[in-house]
């Protein structure tokens, strides 16, 4: 992989040829990375892959007409190629109104360390080795009788931009993962289930034990699941899917999708649209996040945001052109890719913790569907309509009972949000990270 320095002067070469063809303002994005991944299935290994990549991306500015262009394996030998065609298709492309580069007074001059890069490379022997013993551990369960593999690997990455208005940055990364799918049971009473964790640091990832006992675990206690009667009841969102309701949340206040009139949300900034102790936190600072930045897309400082204080929605997540075309300030929010323009992105987002248990609340609630698991993508991003499929445990005298399977939920997200609780139990082990959350009371289609 290259290395910093290497990735700013060829940014900065890129830079100089697009201004020589013409361009009146340009950016360049570099990408580099490497990775290596083992997997196996019944103590066997099964695939070993190692990947390393080198992407740049040119963006050249005519007036109000903008094009991209980009190329794997990035070198000075094709520079020349790349910008010419850049500045030639800007000259024939529709003009934009909103496109440009971000304001460059706000332009960042200076970041902090987020500790995202742990230098440590594992090797094909050592990850073979931790994928083994995941599965073997996971298998060693009376009960399990199949097994999808299990599998561990890292990767490292590098991160340039450079814009024609006085930016240069750079950042490193790295990655390291470790997963295992099982199956309990046999014949056509099998259920499957699976465990994982991802980290920026080696040292941080749970054990190939924790892993392992993890994914039996869940496998077993899904074996002989009931059916359940269509009716309306509370449910609870365990917190290993409860996420999905934050994503959604953040799908409706991407600018973007205000600016297009595509988001149930669009009429309502500054209004409570959950209760007023939650509050959702969009951090990209955060030590050693998933998803944190030392920058954002367009070369601005990042900083904390609270989409959601107090209950009340308070922001948009926005970029430079979907600012402008909203008549707002870019909130640092941009997130691009090697061939395409910035477009508003959340980073590292948590919903903060409640008051109750998770366990408070199934006593409270007496009878209600504990959520585990859910199955498609029925949501309306325009009318805020939730329609999934979902299996998890049936809840009774205020226990979990036993499992169900094959049950759709449906309700509002905007009728959900307003009425959700969060639990007490938050946890940081993604780049969205939610309690366990319950929802009062929903529609459930079973028999």
């Amino acid at each position: 992989m290259s290395t910093h320095i290497d990735d700013i002067e060829l940014a900065n070469h890129a830079i100089e040829r697009l201004k020589a063809f013409g361009a009146d303002a340009s950016d360049v994005l570099i990408s580099a990375s490497a990775s290596l991944s083992v997997s196996c299935r019944l103590s066997e290994i099964e695939d070993l892959e190692r990947a390393e990549s080198r992407d740049i991306g040119l963006r050249a500015f005519i007036g109000q007409s903008q094009a991209f262009v980009s190329a794997s394996g990035a070198d000075h030998s094709m520079i020349d190629t790349l910008a010419e065609r850049a500045v030639a298709m800007a000259r024939n492309t529709l003009a934009d109104p909103y496109c440009g580069l971000a304001d460059v007074t706000r332009l960042a001059k200076k970041w902090d360390d987020l500790d995202l890069l742990d230098h440590y490379e594992p090797s094909a022997e050592e990850l073979s080795k931790l994928a083994l013993e995941i599965e073997d551990q996971a298998r060693s369960h009376e009960g399990i009788t199949n097994s999808e593999g299990a599998g561990a690997g890292w990767g490292h990455g590098g991160t340039t931009l450079v814009t024609s208005h006085g930016f240069a940055g750079t950042y490193k990364t790295s990655s390291f993962s470790m997963s295992c799918a099982v199956l309990a049971g046999t014949g056509d009473k099998m259920e499957r289930d699976y465990a994982s964790h991802s980290a920026r640091h080696f040292s941080d990832l749970d054990s190939p034990k924790d892993i392992g006992d993890r994914a039996a675990k869940r496998a077993l206690d899904r074996l002989n699941p009931r059916k359940i009667k269509s009716m309306k009841a509370p449910v609870i969102f365990d917190k290993r899917v409860s996420a999905s309701l934050i994503g959604h949340l953040m799908g409706a206040i991407s600018g973007s999708a205000v600016a297009r009139g595509t988001s149930f949300l669009r009429q309502n900034m500054g209004q409570m649209i959950m209760p007023k102790g939650v509050s959702i936190i969009d951090d990209p600072l955060r030590q050693r996040g998933l998803r944190s930045a030392a920058f954002d897309g367009e070369g601005l400082p990042m900083s904390l945001l609270k989409p959601i204080d107090g209950g009340m929605l308070t922001c948009w997540l926005l970029e430079s052109a979907t600012a402008k075309q909203l008549g707002l300030e870019s909130n640092a929010r941009a997130g691009r890719g090697i061939g395409s323009p910035p477009g508003p992105s959340a980073t590292n987002i948590h919903m903060e913790a409640g008051q109750r248990s998770v366990e408070e609340m199934m006593r409270d609630i007496g009878e209600g569907f504990l959520v585990t698991e859910l199955i498609g993508m029925g949501v309306n991003g325009v009318t805020g309509d939730y329609s999934r499929g979902a299996s998890g445990f049936w809840i009774e005298n205020g226990e979990i009972a036993y499992p169900i399977s094959e049950v759709t939920i449906a309700d509002n997200l905007r009728d959900m949000f307003a009425s959700l609780e969060p639990a007490s139990d938050l946890s940081f082990r993604q780049s969205v990270n939610a309690p366990s959350i319950l929802i009062p009371k929903m529609s459930l289609a079973g028999l």
